[in-house]
């Protein structure tokens, strides 16, 4: 479902709500499927969230929940952001063990329209980078391998 508002997207994957947890919380993992990015923080209610690329930190935030395996949402913002946006937009994933898989549901809110990008042939606005990030995680958790590098 994608709005001005909100953009969320759910997977399921063939793991533990222990390894998705650790693939989302851990730069070991981030840096295999997040286009590079490690992710730091101390994942404590109030602490930053820091994504970075060679050194630079691209995007950052503010931990505003955090229930290990279960839940982890915070405020995002993006470094290079231009919009003026009055206040940062907000990620929550959602963990929920299913039968031997986890259906993990990322919920991205307090988006402005240009957030989103209305095109098939990038990875530009969140509606089509979460998916690409988030289907890498998936096949880097089933496999032991992210796809393969693509290119538009």
């Amino acid at each position: 479902m994608t709005t001005t508002n909100a953009f969320v997207y759910t997977t399921y994957i063939a793991t533990t709500p222990e390894k998705l947890w650790e693939a989302l919380t851990s730069s070991e993992f981030t840096e295999q499927y997040f286009f590079g990015s490690r992710i730091e923080s101390d994942w404590k209610i109030g602490s930053k969230v820091t994504y970075s690329r060679g050194g630079e930190v691209t995007d950052y935030g503010t931990i505003l929940k955090c229930e290990p395996h279960r839940l982890l949402s915070f405020t995002w913002n993006y470094v290079a952001d231009k919009s003026g946006r009055a206040e940062p937009s907000q990620v929550t994933f959602t963990l929920v063990p299913m039968n031997g898989s986890v259906k993990l549901t990322l919920k991205h809110e307090n988006l402005i329209p240009s957030d989103i990008v209305d095109r098939d042939d990038t990875f530009e606005g969140l509606n089509n980078g979460w998916p690409a990030i988030l289907s890498n995680l998936k096949s880097l958790l089933e496999t032991g391998r992210t796809l393969p590098p693509v290119s538009l």
